[in-house]
């Protein structure tokens, strides 16, 4: 990716992830974390790309942050909103065969613990969780000791990405994994920006294997892509780059 040129001046795009780049995993941003972000957002044009659906997005940053994006690219880009306002959505559902693998892989890990809403339908993605989304922060580090363990998550993505040529899975946020069709994850958000556009990733999971490494592969050139450790490692590089 090169520079875009707007009226002879050299123009970054922001694109951030939200689960661990802004927000802790599943919860809401920090306060003054906000305040700085939609300063932010005030400069600088701002885009959103995460695995999650736009109410869950929504419930983490707040309506306010969420509406003054330049786009909020939901469900790995899937559901599209400009503003709030949606733009166009992806429509895809999960094969049988999919759900069964799935149900069976809910049954046999060895992970004691189930909070509900494991198997969760979004528009373009699917989103599984073995303890289950309804988990408390407490259950949550629990489940993260026993995939960091087991490596359970990795396990069921490298099966789903065996069995279904079609389907691509990746390990996303702390304790799920995002199934969509091949092509549908988040690197599908390069075709709304022009060629010679910049744009700047944030994200933490940017490894291969990871939800956000689409994205991070397409953009190739290290400097446009930050790997993060949580909102405050972004937040940092903020201040001090940019």
């Amino acid at each position: 990716m090169l520079e875009n040129k707007r009226g002879g001046e050299f123009v970054n795009k922001f694109v951030f992830d939200v689960d661990g780049t802004l927000t802790p995993s599943r919860q809401s941003i920090d306060p003054k974390f906000s305040e700085f972000f939609l300063e932010f957002c005030n400069t600088h044009d701002v885009y959103l790309v995460t695995g999650s659906d736009k109410d869950k997005t929504v419930e983490q940053l707040g309506e306010e942050l969420y509406n003054i994006v330049k786009v909020a690219y939901n469900c790995s880009g899937n559901d599209v909103y400009s503003h709030g306002v949606n733009i166009r959505s992806n429509n895809w559902t999960a094969p049988e065969s999919l759900i069964t693998f799935l149900q069976g892989r809910l049954q046999t890990s060895s992970f004691p613990l189930r909070t509900g809403n494991h198997i969760e339908q979004r528009p373009g993605c699917l989103n599984f969780s073995i303890i289950g989304r309804n988990c408390t922060l407490e259950q949550r580090k629990d489940y993260i000791k026993h995939d960091l363990s087991y490596k359970e998550r990795e396990s069921i993505a490298f099966h789903v990405n065996f069995d279904y040529e079609d389907l691509t899975a990746a390990v996303g946020g702390e304790t799920g994994i995002d199934i969509y069709p091949t092509g549908f994850d988040k690197s599908q958000i390069i075709k709304d920006f022009n060629s010679f556009d910049r744009i700047i990733f944030f994200g933490d999971k940017i490894e291969q294997g990871g939800n956000d490494y689409p994205l991070a592969k397409i953009l190739k050139h290290p400097s446009r892509s930050h790997t993060v450790k949580d909102w405050q490692d972004t937040w940092r590089i903020l201040k001090e780059n940019y």
